[in-house]
């Protein structure tokens, strides 16, 4: 006789993995089941290096951290795992397949199965090995074109997800206060509206992709003094509110901005890793951010070692967590057994970090990494076979497809900067001449990276392994675009050396030319070893080493002058501001970058870019940008002359325009109205060109010092020869508002400058308003855009 047994039912899911629910009911249900331990594992990460053979990550020894055992650690899980990709030169497909497997063990070694987050950098795309070298953010400020960046971000974002990465370590906010400091590439500008737009693009694009983006250096890094990394910062109140932080209020208010991270400075004595009040106080409570804040990297141990805000690791976990930082980056250090041992001891209230983790799980059941179907295949290696030798997978994900170059090369384009030009350019490409391309930056296929992208910032101490991407130098370029043109060729100096023995050969190379090419700039580096990066902070703004003395040489030639700038910050250019034949500037515009620079000197490409920082005329200067109150410029009580040799906002294209018809709807408005106003750009040249038509508010009288003017908007017209277009401009008061002696941000009553222009210091036409009313506060919620509207081109 046969028993019937009932088939059993499947156990029911754990109500983490239930996605019916909520995500904080998941998390809250799982945080219930979890020993300290367990929790404690969820804020930190370990940095680690894929397997080029396919193979689990290692983990990575820095010299500032002791070795990490992985097998300890992992049974109670593991937040981060910190750069797999960006550690070491790694094939994408086998790096994809070694966090594959890294994440496998992670799942099956902790009791919830909970995967980590891996993040990788991606400041000039993503930091992977072959993977694609976009221009850097200064270039990105330089096209002040948001939609392009916002197309860039989200092609990063797709290669980054497709190997299993999950969060980006992007944008960077930091306003440009001082271009001696090293950074001044990874920034975006001088300008917090230029910077604001630019980054919320960015971060909107690589959200759009599943990426998470983070928000960095949170704030005031670029504000240390003299320009010097890490250096304190001695900012008051209202610089901070009105310059510092409106591109961070921007991107977390409009950008669905996931991620922040804690700058490394200290503000008037305040570390911003243990600032309650900006972590917790401005961008939660205040701005509304529910994200996770990561630490900078080694950030956390700072408070101890660097600040000297607390006397042990286990304090410094304390004051960080308290402040409101989630998660301690790279790798585990005062997260680890200081933290657990503080909490025993009752030095740190197990709520903070409960806090903490409640954020980062919720954050990763949002990346679905707690659902019960999350496979840890990622995209690229779905339908591949992950069980054979390397050698099958080996080259079958490609990070730097054709599209992808494309993309790069139209970014560079429009970021490339005319300075000056006195009819030299555009040069006819099929015209045969003789061009002496001089300089240290002609030969360099990297002189086109910055310090965050992968060849410099990883594959310099691999020299033996490839970049990866293709990068042809500038003469290689050159060649392309003029082929029947004779290049000859000469370094004439180092970029950062004081040699000039090769001055002789670089000046009989320019008077036999029919033109010069002047290759110069910097070096991206890292700590000391480029011009130009973190940690490569200049002492003036001279270019490095003997390129000034090389430059006046070839001006001394008689040889009409191009100079091409390849660069991270804007230089002094002595005698050539105004004896070039023509002025390039360019700010490490990537792998594209050589190409785009011939383009635009062939007249292939129509020059489009505008400067996001000024050049400054004379080096020592700073520091100094266009953002100033009126004592801030030049005037006779100082012998010291800030004005630029070329202003933010400034750029030449090759045809011209006329601005003209400006109407103002009605020139009084109440402090929470609007003005509207509209004007006419012709093109009145024979050329197509792209016109920016930039809005600054000048405030002639208020409560407290302001810039004698600030940019508000602007809008890129592209105009045919002979054609016009009509402007219509919607300027909300909001606009107007500051932060006033007590604190609060006012629109004040009065009379006000719009004025539509070219650059910061050049206004071609001027609407006075006046608001009218009670002073008015305003908070987060504020209108922060002019809203412009370009008439389409007329139907024929």
């Amino acid at each position: 006789m046969t028993e019937n047994v009932a088939p059993q039912s499947p156990a029911p899911l754990p109500r983490w993995r239930d996605t019916a629910l909520s995500a904080e009911a998941r998390v809250d249900a799982l945080i219930r089941e979890m020993t300290i331990e367990e929790k404690v594992a969820q804020l930190f990460g370990v940095w680690v290096g894929a397997s080029d053979e396919g193979g689990e990550v290692a983990p990575h020894q820095h010299d500032m951290e002791e070795p990490v055992d992985l097998d300890a650690l992992l049974p109670d899980g593991l937040g981060q795992l910190t750069r797999p990709f960006g550690t070491v030169p790694v094939d994408p497909a086998l790096g994809a397949l070694s966090l594959m497997r890294t994440q496998q063990r992670i799942v099956a070694a902790n009791r919830f199965g909970i995967p980590a987050v891996a993040h990788e950098e991606c400041l000039a795309g993503f930091a992977a090995w072959g993977a694609t070298a976009y221009p850097v953010p200064l270039s990105w400020g330089a096209t002040f074109d948001p939609e392009l960046v916002r197309e860039m971000a989200a092609a990063i974002g797709r290669d980054m997800r497709a190997v299993g990465v999950h969060q980006g370590l992007a944008p960077v906010l930091d306003v440009v206060r001082d271009a001696r400091w090293g950074r001044v590439e990874e920034t975006i500008g001088e300008d917090p509206y230029l910077v604001g737009t630019i980054a919320t693009a960015y971060v909107q694009g690589l959200e759009s992709a599943g990426v998470v983006a983070t928000l960095k250096h949170f704030a005031g890094y670029s504000a240390s003094r003299a320009g010097r990394n890490l250096a304190p910062v001695g900012m008051g109140r209202r610089e901070l509110a009105d310059v510092i932080l409106p591109p961070f209020e921007m991107a977390v208010r409009e950008g669905g901005v996931r991620s922040v991270m804690h700058a490394y400075t200290d503000t008037d004595g305040v570390p911003s890793a243990a600032d309650g009040e900006l972590l917790t106080g401005l961008l939660r409570d205040a701005w509304g951010f529910a994200g996770t804040v990561v630490a900078d990297y080694f950030g956390i141990a700072f408070l101890k070692t660097l600040h000297g805000v607390a006397a042990t690791f286990g304090q410094a976990a304390g004051a960080a967590l308290a402040a409101g930082v989630d998660v301690e980056l790279p790798t585990v250090k005062t997260f680890g057994a200081p933290l657990l041992d503080a909490v025993a001891k009752g030095e740190v209230p197990e709520e903070l970090v409960e806090r903490a983790v409640r954020r980062v799980l919720v954050q990763k059941v949002e990346l679905g990494l707690l659902d019960p179907g999350w496979s840890a295949v990622p995209a690229a290696l779905e339908g591949a076979d992950t069980t054979a030798g390397p050698e099958t997978l080996r080259g079958t994900v490609d990070l730097d497809p054709d599209r992808n170059r494309a993309l790069a090369a139209r970014i560079a384009e429009r970021a490339v900067v005319l300075l000056r030009n006195d009819g030299v350019l555009p040069l006819d490409p099929r015209s045969p001449r003789r061009i002496a391309l001089i300089g240290p930056n002609a030969e360099v296929p990297t002189a086109v990276l910055g310090c965050y992208s992968f060849p410099v910032h990883v594959g310099r101490q691999h020299p033996d392994i490839p970049h990866g991407v293709d990068l042809p130098t500038l003469r290689e370029a050159l060649a392309v675009e003029f082929p029947a043109a004779e290049i000859t060729v000469a370094p004439g100096t180092g970029i950062d050396d004081a040699a000039t023995g090769g001055f002789a050969q670089a000046v009989a190379l320019a008077r036999g030319a029919d033109l010069v090419i002047a290759a110069l700039g910097d070096r991206a580096g890292l700590f000391g070893r480029g011009t130009s990066g973190e940690g490569c902070d200049a002492q003036s703004l001279t270019l490095p080493g003997a390129q000034q003395q090389l430059l006046d040489a070839l001006l001394d030639t008689g040889t009409p002058v191009v100079a091409v700038l390849l660069a991270g910050r804007p230089y002094t250019l002595g005698r050539a501001t105004d004896e070039a034949a023509a002025i390039v500037q360019t700010f490490f515009p990537g792998e594209a970058g050589t190409g785009a620079i011939a383009s635009v000197l062939s007249g292939r490409t129509e020059p489009s870019g505008r400067l996001p920082v000024s050049v400054p005329r004379h080096p020592g200067a700073q520091p100094s940008t266009y953002l100033a109150a009126r004592l801030g410029h030049a005037s006779e009580v100082s012998s010291i002359d800030p004005s630029p040799a070329f202003a933010f906002g400034h750029g030449l294209t090759y045809t011209t325009f006329a601005w003209s018809g400006l109407t103002v709807e009605a020139a009084e408005a109440p402090t929470d109205g609007e003005f509207r106003l509209s004007l006419t750009v012709h093109n009145t040249g024979d050329r197509p060109g792209t016109e920016l038509v930039q809005l600054y508010l000048h405030d002639p009288v208020a409560s407290v010092v302001q810039p004698v003017q600030r940019l508000i908007g602007y809008v890129r017209v592209d105009l045919p020869p002979g054609e016009s277009r009509r402007i219509h401009v919607t300027v909300p008061a909001d606009l107007a508002s500051f932060t006033g002696r007590d604190g609060r941000r006012t629109v004040e009553p009065g009379e006000l400058e719009l004025r539509f222009a070219a650059s910061s210091t050049d206004a071609r036409l001027t609407a006075r308003v006046a608001l009218t009313g009670p002073a008015r506060p305003v908070d987060h919620h504020r209108r922060r855009h002019a809203e412009f509207t370009v008439e389409p081109r007329p139907s024929s």
